[in-house]
């Protein structure tokens, strides 16, 4: 098999997207599964988040989409529990403008990502607040949208606009792309607002809202600064177990023939053929890919 793409998006920020794609990934490898985490923000949060100071690397991400180095050279294992990395670096906030006159820039990503998916069986990707070109790639590449929504006022402001991106990447780039989750975040059950948007989440996304609600939680606001996610830095907390409790239920829901049951609805489907039975080569002896030049692809973002 081959892995299945998630995409972190929602261009509000401070919406939780960061903690939910890291504290995920560690409860899903925790479960045995092998996850890749691709930080597409410039602001690297996910990479401070497990352990690593986007300001000192040498190659990231950056440099896999821009100058074409080979995205073997650029994954890391970060965290106690072997879960993989592509690191973002500063250099990525000047990724956009470089992108805008690339040939097949929607799809720098995906492509890259080729030689890697064979070996894990899900890919994170934590994209950045806004609907740029960073993001329209990590949609491009994915087969599902995750979107993290904050329990607070104005929660679903600017969720339309995410959505008709989501529809417009499906027609034009990327037709295996759905929105594939809601996860309601910084839930403060003291006050009416938490749950008020709790019902109007559920009421706007009745299909993809998950049943786990994660926590207002202090532990998860500390575990970034120590560089550990929240599974390795407060477990038992109340945030730690709402991501356990996450990362069990999209095991429920997204995974079929391995005795885990089904969540109401059919699982999402990859629409990618199945790779080789034979096992990839290592990752430490990566292949070089021979990839035919894409046709012109239409502009997704208009240009000022």
């Amino acid at each position: 098999m081959t892995a299945t793409i998630f995409a972190m998006a929602n261009q509000k920020g401070g919406v939780g997207k960061t903690t939910t794609a890291v504290s995920l990934s560690a409860y899903l490898v925790a479960a045995g599964r092998r996850v890749l985490v691709v930080d597409m923000d410039p602001q690297g949060n996910a990479t401070t988040s497990l352990g690593l100071d986007p300001r000192s690397l040498t190659l990231s991400l950056y440099h896999v989409l821009i100058d074409g180095v080979p995205v073997r050279q650029v994954l890391t294992l970060t965290d106690r529990l072997g879960l993989d990395l592509l690191p973002a670096s500063t250099d990525l906030a000047g990724a956009e403008v470089e992108m805008a006159g690339m040939m097949a820039r929607e799809r720098l990503l995906s492509r890259a990502l080729v030689p890697l998916l064979p070996h894990y069986d899900y890919v994170i990707i934590d994209n950045p607040p806004s609907l740029g070109l960073l993001t329209v790639n990590g949609l491009t590449a994915a087969d599902g949208v995750i979107i993290p929504v904050q329990c607070e006022y104005l929660a679903l402001e600017g969720l339309s606009m995410l959505v008709s991106t989501v529809q417009q990447v499906r027609e034009i780039l990327n037709d295996r792309l759905t929105i594939a989750g809601v996860v309601l975040t910084m839930y403060d059950g003291r006050t009416n607002l938490s749950q008020d948007v709790v019902e109007e989440v559920r009421t706007y996304f009745p299909e993809q809202v998950f049943q786990t609600i994660v926590p207002r939680n202090i532990r998860l606001s500390e575990a970034p600064s120590h560089g550990q996610t929240i599974l390795t830095y407060a477990p038992s907390s109340a945030g730690g177990q709402a991501y356990a409790a996450l990362a069990d239920e999209f095991l429920l829901r997204f995974e079929k023939g391995k005795g885990m049951g089904q969540a109401p609805g059919s699982p999402l489907e990859t629409g990618r053929n199945e790779a080789p039975s034979a096992p990839p080569p290592p990752l430490a002896a990566p292949q070089p890919i021979s990839e035919p030049n894409p046709a012109p692809i239409p502009d997704l973002i208009e240009e000022k």
